[in-house]
């Protein structure tokens, strides 16, 4: 029989320069997703990475002075450490700069362009660079992204349009006739009655007033829009569209796309819009979670209250953060990240519950039969309860992930482990102890025991990869044919003749007290850490705005001259520039310059211009530019040429 497939993703992420433990959440849940279907026996992909085009990237890049790339390539490799921190079991990571995918995206683009679902237009309208997206006048609030709060800027720019509008419909019934594609439930009902019921207007796929994002090919001035660009790495990191799509062929469509609820429009309207009009199977489901809020508020660098989860890592364990991110919170909701909150489910879930379990067991077979159970075995009035108890919690725990519910997942589980405990509790083998001949009844109680804490490990698994390990070895169990997931529904496993080996508390208790204030002060200085670093970028961009005071001598380096522009023409695949001949005396120089928007060749001819007389000669277009224009810029959307009066002959010097 095939292997099953399951084809799982996380959001690209955006290269910022250190992810909080907000953005942790999606990718470890999507994680534990990933690890549970590969331990039921599915031929899993998992995909995570980042998105690196952009005006805001490329502005950040600048103020630090280094490329785009050089500052993603830095961020990137912290994000990746990371993932490896939180033991994130991806199969594969793409970046948006990486070649396959830039070609892809390229591909996708023509292809809607001449199949007449991409056209060209004008954009007038609000942008927010922070969140890459474009805004009416309308969907503002009090004047600012409705998304974030940030300030937007006023954008008017030649622009290619995909027709969103065309697929209003078509999103629509397929959702209503397929109410399980976008989870939870409210999702749907507001992407229906907020977005698509109200109309969609086509949407702005490309820009020209930054560079650093995918070319369009055919028109190298216009480079892709983010969501373009950002939402094709689901299937570019497939190989679509390549001479080897193996993979696509394999694992589409996705089983799942798991993102935050920010981004829920983009994946549920924008996403399938491009799949219809590409003739491409939509995901068959997109789950959009939602935040890890403090004191009700998203975790943000801007107001400085975000939790850095190397900090709680390196204080608590990697499993021990994983666990209280999956079950303090219902998968889909908002969910409150407190100090308090984490420590009190690690002392009381963890250390209590779990860590005593297998610590008293192994300790009670140590002491009671010097570290190996005897075959001799006789049964108690609770066997029974404890068994079944163990194989409701699997099917529960099943239809509980199927479903992506990891906090109801986790319920379960813990109610088997304290099942466990209480059986302890009642066959009470300290007292068993006192008569030797309810010795094979005390190893019978004790092996139940054991028994069940084998089936919690396995079940453990895709939450909290480490800690089933450290119970492997204390009852001497092998990974194998004793730890799969199948396994776990076959009581009686372990041999009866059970063998152990004590070690130190898996999760030890925690000083609340004492605990709360050590880590709030750690929180604390990662926050100031990183409130510093920001504060200091940008104080940084202000004084690189700052211009620099110069001497007389410095000044008179530059040779400042009048030319005469005998001949403009526009350059050819480019919407900005013009090439002019300028005469600056008996020479005649060619000089580029970016005005094209503001002026005709027509009424370039005949200008007494400023020229930059000795500025070195740069490559532009294929040729050499020698000098360059001078004008003034309001910043905006104005800008007018320094001219001279007509009497002034060309040649002559500027002091």
């Amino acid at each position: 029989m095939e292997q099953k497939k399951f084809y799982i993703t996380t959001p690209i992420y955006y290269p910022s320069d250190k992810l909080h433990i907000g953005h942790s959440y999606c990718t470890v849940a999507t994680d534990t997703m990933a690890r549970y279907k590969r331990l039921r026996g599915y031929d899993v992909m998992f995909l995570t990475g980042t998105d690196e085009h952009g005006q805001k990237i490329e502005r950040i890049a600048n103020a630090q002075g280094v490329t785009p790339k050089a500052y993603t390539d830095k961020v990137v490799a912290g994000i990746k450490e990371l993932w490896k921190t939180l033991h994130i079991s991806y199969d594969k990571f793409i970046r948006t700069t990486d070649e396959y995918h830039i070609k892809t995206v390229q591909g996708i683009f023509k292809r809607l362009y001449d199949q007449g679902d991409i056209y060209k237009s004008t954009y007038e309208g609000w942008y927010c660079t922070p969140c890459e997206s474009f805004f009416t006048q309308h969907q503002l609030v009090d004047g600012k992204c409705p998304d974030c709060g940030r300030e937007v800027e006023k954008v008017k720019e030649e622009s290619y349009f995909f027709r969103l509008s065309k697929y209003q419909d078509r999103i629509i019934k397929y959702m209503e006739e397929n109410p399980e594609f976008l989870q939870p439930n409210t999702r749907q009902n507001e992407m229906i009655n907020n977005f698509l019921k109200p109309g969609l207007e086509d949407l702005a796929v490309s820009r020209t007033s930054f560079t650093w994002g995918i070319p369009v090919e055919f028109d190298p001035g216009h480079i892709v829009y983010v969501w373009i660009d950002a939402l094709s790495n689901y299937i570019s990191a497939l190989g679509y569209g390549s001479k080897d799509d193996r993979l696509f062929q394999k694992y589409w469509p996705a089983d799942v796309h798991v993102v935050g609820k920010e981004i829920v429009r983009f994946h549920s309207i924008i996403w399938p819009a491009m799949l219809m009009a590409l003739d491409l199977p939509l995901p068959k489901q997109i789950f959009g979670h939602g935040w890890l809020v403090i004191n009700g508020g998203k975790m943000s660098k801007s107001v400085g209250n975000v939790v850095d989860p190397n900090v709680l890592v390196n204080k608590y364990g990697v499993d021990a953060i994983r666990y209280f991110l999956l079950r303090e919170i219902a998968f889909g909701q908002d969910g409150n990240f407190s100090n308090e909150a984490l420590i009190q489910r690690i002392n009381s879930d963890l250390a209590n519950d779990l860590g005593n379990l297998v610590s008293r067991t192994v300790g009670m077979i140590e002491k009671y039969f010097e570290g190996k159970l005897p075959q001799e075995q006789s049964c108690t009035e609770f066997d029974a309860d404890l068994v079944q108890t163990a194989q409701t919690a699997i099917s529960k725990i099943e239809a509980a992930m199927d479903n992506m519910m990891f906090s109801d997942a986790l319920i379960e589980l813990w109610n088997l482990i304290r099942r466990t405990n209480k059986y302890i509790d009642e066959t009470q083998p300290w007292i068993l102890i006192k008569e030797k001949a309810n010795h094979s009844m005390l190893a019978n109680a004790l092996y139940h025991v054991a028994e069940s804490i084998r089936i919690v490990s396995i079940l453990l698994q895709p939450f909290m990869p480490n800690t089933p390990k450290l119970i492997w070895k204390q009852l001497h169990i092998t990974a194998g044919e004793l730890t799969t997931w199948e396994s776990a529904k076959q009581w009686g496993k372990l041999p009866k003749a059970l063998s152990v080996e004590k070690a130190n508390a898996i999760f030890p208790r925690i000083d609340m007290k004492k605990e709360l204030q050590e880590l709030e002060d750690a929180i604390k200085a990662s926050q100031a850490t990183a409130i510093a670093n920001q504060n200091k970028k940008e104080e940084d961009k202000k004084q690189s705005e700052i211009p620099q005071e110069i001497t007389i001598d410095d000044f008179c380096k530059v040779q400042l001259k009048v030319g005469e522009v005998i001949a403009s023409e526009k350059v050819a695949k480019s919407k900005k520039l013009l090439k002019n001949q300028v005469k600056i005396g008996d020479e005649v120089r060619v000089i580029f310059s970016g005005i094209s928007q503001w002026y005709t060749p027509e009424e370039m001819v005949g200008k007494k211009v400023v020229v930059a007389y000795n500025l070195k000669p740069r490559k532009m277009m294929g040729e050499m530019s020698y000098g360059m224009i001078l004008a003034a810029d309001d910043g905006a959307d104005k800008l007018s040429l320094l001219t001279v009066d007509n009497d002034i002959p060309s040649g002559a010097d500027i002091s």
